[in-house]
């Protein structure tokens, strides 16, 4: 029952905390600011333009397509890092509300 048992009932009858692979995040709605600027930060990156330019010519990529432009798994990093920022950006300015996600461990 909400409210009255514990949230480790279950241990009582035998059951056990598993780890779920997961973790929990919230962007709050008053940090757009803060996401603005490092979405800002990472766009000013020159490797930004190269992955951009990459995706434009190839439907994926293998680590040689990386390595003859350039672009390492850092840089790879900072782009999908990117494109998780414009996503909660774009979340907090459609609804004002704070953007709530999960990210497999």
């Amino acid at each position: 029952m909400f409210g009255v048992q514990s949230s480790a009932a279950g241990e009582r009858f035998g059951a056990y905390e598993v780890d779920q692979g997961y973790i929990n995040y919230v962007a709050p709605e008053d940090s757009l600011e803060e996401v603005e600027e490092e979405i800002k930060n990472i766009e000013s990156l020159p490797s930004i333009a190269l992955i951009d330019k990459m995706f434009e010519e190839l439907n994926g990529y293998r680590d040689k397509d990386l390595t003859v432009r350039g672009i390492t798994k850092k840089d790879m990093e900072d782009w999908a890092d990117l494109q998780l920022g414009r996503q909660i950006r774009d979340y907090i300015k459609k609804t004002g509300d704070s953007c709530y996600f999960q990210a497999e461990l």
